[in-house]
């Protein structure tokens, strides 16, 4: 699966297509697939614990990352703490909130995780290469671009070039 490239358009379609492939770690970014960009603190709470209400649904799902190079934290997780567990009904299931990613430098907080995994964000330069790196597949979520912030409308553009070098020529969406 290293080094392999599929698009999502909604949530629904992101938990068929884990179900379908057996991954066992899912790596979020935040923004806007968990929350929206510029959101507060009550959407980033409902969209983490609507995320792991998700993921619990999914057997062969072991691990679930929230991963954003933002510095926010969800209202549940007390600062410093690893661990979101609290927050799920499965036992056997492993959460992690990781902010200040420092995406996709650094690697080494994702490496225990069991393997097969995806990344799953919106940033072909950020997500697409830590999903690379870490020799996952890359979920890109690729939401409308019609009301995003010049600095996530600009990566995307970025990331159109980057594709093709990561993860080889394929057809556009």
């Amino acid at each position: 699966m290293s080094g392999a490239y599929e698009r999502v358009t909604s949530l629904a379609e992101l938990f068929a297509r884990v179900g379908e492939l057996a991954l066992a770690t899912l790596i979020f970014d935040i923004e806007p697939l968990v929350s929206p960009w510029n959101g507060g603190q009550q959407g980033l709470d409902r969209g983490v614990t609507e995320i792991l209400v998700q993921a619990e649904t999914v057997p062969t799902v072991r691990a679930v990352v929230f991963s954003t190079n933002s510095a926010r934290r969800p209202s549940a997780l007390p600062a410093g703490a690893a661990g979101l567990a609290g927050l799920v009904g499965r036992a056997d299931l492993r959460v992690e909130y990781v902010a200040s990613a420092a995406k996709p430098l650094r690697t080494a907080q994702y490496r225990d995780f069991p393997r097969p995994g995806a990344v799953i964000g919106d940033q072909l330069p950020t997500d697409g290469i830590l999903a690379y790196r870490l020799g996952y597949l890359f979920l890109h979520y690729d939401p409308p671009y019609g009301h995003v912030p010049i600095g996530p409308r600009l990566m995307h553009r970025w990331g159109r070039a980057v594709r093709p070098v990561l993860f080889g020529r394929q057809p556009p969406p």
